[in-house]
């Protein structure tokens, strides 16, 4: 990877341990978390029902994705729809393995996997 690639800075660091709008949101949940590669968002997958992450690539025009979860290690471009080589980004790179999935703990509803995308 170059210190360059479009949508991928080496530099950002993660905007916390969970979805962003999730957390701010009184009924927030997720199934999986996303980082975005540019900035550091974070926010929840497309199986997830709010997708903020995906919604975030498209409002910021940042198009690649690096999986938040414990033992995972890709990327994928929103533009292209694949995945794609990524590097190094600044830890962490995944929530706490203490952080149960789907979360955040204490709000995930008991039917949620009726409500997934």
């Amino acid at each position: 990877m170059t210190k360059n690639q479009r949508g991928i800075n080496p530099a950002s660091k993660a905007s916390g341990d969970g979805c962003v709008e999730c957390l701010a949101s009184a009924n927030g949940w997720w199934l999986h978390l996303r980082r975005c590669a540019e900035c550091g968002h974070i926010g929840c997958c497309d199986s997830s029902p709010s997708q903020h992450a995906s919604k975030h690539a498209a409002a910021t025009g940042h198009p690649i994705i690096a999986s938040f979860e414990p033992g995972e290690h890709w990327f994928y471009d929103y533009r292209t729809e694949q995945m794609v080589q990524g590097g190094e980004l600044l830890p962490p790179h995944a929530h706490p393995q203490s952080q149960p999935a789907p979360g955040p703990a204490g709000k995930v509803p008991a039917n949620w996997e009726s409500l997934l995308n």
